[in-house]
């Protein structure tokens, strides 16, 4: 199939600022197998900082020239003035934008909702432990594969990827009133996009969103309240083996549906649309 046979190409505009677990694989969730005819994505990022109003809105400014049907703008903590200069700018301008951010952001829910956004907020996507006595590049590394990891197999990929899927489908059918996804995503609602259909594996899940959840009352601890390097050192690096930890319990989880040879797995056709399989030997199909 040739982009020509594709009724409407949807165009996404992604902004990061900053980084947080759910932002590295982003765009790729949406187009796992790069073969996807239906969508197009560009990318703008400020790379690890964050910055100030000036620079949101030179990064929104940016992204505008593409004149894309969507907007995601994410960032740690979407109360800061930089992400918040980034998504309002793009609302002025009537553009539909979706937030995905990590727990702080639950403060300015109600803001959200009121000028029109869209938002996801991942209440396990915790701060990491940015102590310079601690966290080196392989640190910060290490860290972020087992976040990955706990929000591939806990659910919130897979949420992720529907919701935005569901805005674009809605897009591609020229809906009038877009309907944007609003949600907080506690350890429920994580594990029910997951789909796991063993509740050993299921609990798991559940135990290893929980731990990574609770990595920011550590972090936060850490960076931001402990002023003596002889504790706070300590505090930070018992987070990271917390993530750690998490992740392992996600590998479980995973493990366990592998034996039973019920892995839900859910790629995209070259259209756009979701497919569905549960074993592993047998071709995906439409969901109905």
């Amino acid at each position: 199939m040739s982009q020509s046979e594709v009724t409407k190409i949807v165009k996404i505009c992604v902004l990061k600022l900053g980084c947080i677990g759910s932002a590295p694989l982003l765009e790729f969730i949406l187009d796992e197998r790069a073969d996807r005819m239906d969508i197009e994505i560009r990318t703008f990022t400020t790379g690890s900082k964050m910055y100030d109003e000036k620079y949101g809105l030179e990064l929104a400014e940016k992204s505008l020239k593409e004149d894309c049907n969507l907007y995601i703008v994410i960032s740690p903590n979407a109360t800061t003035p930089g992400p918040t200069k980034a998504r309002e700018s793009l609302r002025e301008k009537g553009k539909h934008v979706i937030v995905i951010s990590d727990a702080p952001t639950t403060k300015i829910v109600k803001d959200l909702e009121a000028k029109g956004f869209g938002y996801i907020i991942v209440l396990a996507d915790s701060m990491i432990g940015a102590r310079r006595e601690f966290l080196d590049s392989v640190e910060m590394a290490l860290f972020n594969s087992d976040i990955i990891r706990v929000l591939s197999t806990t659910g919130v990929y897979r949420l992720l990827q529907t919701e935005i899927d569901n805005v674009i489908d809605q897009i591609k059918k020229d809906v009038t009133n877009i309907q944007l996804p609003r949600i907080i995503v506690d350890k429920e609602t994580a594990i029910r996009y997951a789909e796991f259909r063993n509740q050993y594996a299921k609990v798991k899940a559940m135990a290893a969103y929980e731990i990574a959840r609770h990595v920011a009352d550590l972090t936060t601890e850490g960076c931001f309240k402990v002023k003596e390097a002889e504790r706070y050192i300590p505090i930070v690096a018992a987070a990271h083996e917390m993530m750690r930890y998490a992740a392992l319990l996600a590998d479980e989880a995973r493990e366990i549906e592998k034996y039973g040879d019920t892995v839900v797995r859910m790629p995209h056709s070259t259209k756009g649309e979701i497919l569905f399989k549960e074993k592993l030997v047998e071709k995906p199909v439409k969901k109905e």
